[in-house]
């Protein structure tokens, strides 16, 4: 087989596995439309047309543009702080009992409490600006990313283990160079669950304590009676998320070929 049919192939192959589902979506857009037009006469559920159109003014005129911009650079911020945070101690706490010991509690006390209850403290800590919308973000992206860590450095192979000990590798080569590649597989797991996170709570703080974003944006629409432009900010989430999960993974391949040769579906 030539290089270039050898290239092709995994394409064609990412295609017809994701095929079916582009066809259940596009599926479900057109009972969307169908119920709005024959089934319900409800100005609250317009028809996926009238929200496609609504969707695409909106980016036209700059408003769902200007908010979509705005929340992707605090997500981005946030997410950056907390996955960066979550790799680090989560490594500590895996290589060191003293360290496990200190902030295992601490982070089984903090893990539970839904992301809604730390706003309205944060909000009377750093008001409601930037600073609270990205601690939010940064606190919901940690903790899948410190979990996941901790396992993927806790499940080195024994032998590698008992070989960096037989031939005295230091502490810091063993992690750089044993420890951290075997845990990515682990650590792009959490990083993948914690980027949905994140996009959802910086959503959820701006609906709580907001004045832009798609989440005040949300609200805004809602209050205006503008259904369909309400409609058309939940279609750009969905589309913007999922975009975010295809660079992702992509990225992920490109970084972890080792893991996905025989992991793809």
């Amino acid at each position: 087989m030539s290089a270039l049919g050898a290239s092709r192939r995994p394409r064609g192959a990412w295609l017809r596995n994701r095929l079916p589902g582009y066809l259940l979506v596009l599926a479900l857009f057109g009972l969307w439309e169908l119920s709005a037009r024959a089934l319900t006469a409800s100005e609250s559920w317009p028809p996926f047309t009238t929200v496609l159109r609504a969707l695409v003014v909106g980016l036209a005129g700059g408003e769902l543009g200007v908010a979509a911009g705005s929340s992707l650079g605090r997500m981005l911020a946030g997410y950056a702080i907390g996955a960066a945070a979550g790799v680090l101690i989560g490594l500590a706490m895996a290589l060191s009992r003293v360290v496990h010991g200190l902030l295992d509690t601490s982070v089984e006390l903090l893990r539970p409490i839904p992301i809604p209850a730390i706003v309205p403290p944060l909000v009377l800590l750093l008001g409601i600006d930037d600073a609270m919308k990205v601690t939010v973000v940064a606190f919901a992206a940690f903790f899948p990313v410190l979990i996941n860590t901790v396992q993927g450095a806790r499940a080195l192979d024994p032998t590698l283990r008992d070989m960096t000990r037989t031939f005295r590798v230091g502490a810091l080569r063993r992690l750089l160079q044993v420890v951290f590649p075997a845990s990515l597989p682990y650590v792009f797991a959490g990083l993948r669950i914690s980027l949905a996170l994140a996009m959802i709570v910086t959503i959820v703080a701006e609906m709580i304590a907001g004045s832009q974003g798609l989440g005040y944006y949300l609200v805004s629409m809602q209050y205006a009676m503008r259904p369909a432009d309400m409609y058309a900010a939940v279609v750009l989430i969905a589309v913007a998320g999922y975009a975010m999960t295809l660079l992702f993974l992509t990225l992920e391949r490109k970084l972890l070929p080792w893991y996905h040769q025989n992991n793809d579906l």
